[in-house]
């Protein structure tokens, strides 16, 4: 056997991310579900979803998140009032921070420009250089996996950015992952 197949032989789970729009201004939090019922074997440790109104009032953001597998966590009364025409989805299998309910994403923060709800699946390897930097310049953290520090260089770059679009490819330049 070639030695650099042997990382095939057993099974890898990674995170599992699914996000989606309604151009007509549906409800998409049951759709997020069975998309990330679909993407379970992603990861079984914990699942969240966040959505929102484009049309409805800035900055609400319906949250729910937990430990468990999404038939586990979300039940038709939950999923019910998370009202909203876009939102993202999670499920999570650690690869950086420990196993609990506060590093369950999607991550839902609120800053000076509006709320940002974020999911992200990978590792940054200059993570601990960033949160060190951002720590020192005032950043109170309320997980330990790296989606956070991403999402804190999102909301600063945001400050001097026309668009969130440009604020991520800005906060982009400065991630290694």
């Amino acid at each position: 056997m070639d030695e650099h197949n042997h990382v095939f032989d057993e099974l890898h789970e990674e995170c599992g991310v699914f996000g989606m729009y309604d151009f007509d201004g549906g409800n998409v939090a049951s759709t997020i579900y069975y998309g990330l019922f679909a993407l379970q074997h992603r990861g079984q440790e914990s699942c969240g979803i966040a959505v929102s109104d484009t049309h409805g009032p800035k900055g609400k953001v319906t949250t729910h998140k937990g430990m468990g597998l999404v038939n586990e966590v979300f039940t038709h009364d939950i999923l019910e009032p998370m009202k909203g025409d876009i939102g993202v989805g999670h499920v999570r299998y650690s690869t950086a921070g420990s196993s609990t309910r506060e590093n369950a994403q999607p991550l839902v923060l609120n800053y000076v420009k509006g709320t940002l709800a974020m999911a992200h699946n990978g590792n940054l390897i200059n993570a601990k250089e960033l949160r060190k930097e951002l720590e020192y310049t005032g950043a109170i953290f309320q997980t330990t996996i790296d989606s956070e520090v991403i999402a804190y260089h999102i909301a600063r770059e945001r400050l001097n950015s026309k668009t969130a679009e440009e604020a991520v490819r800005r906060a982009c330049q400065k991630l290694k992952g």
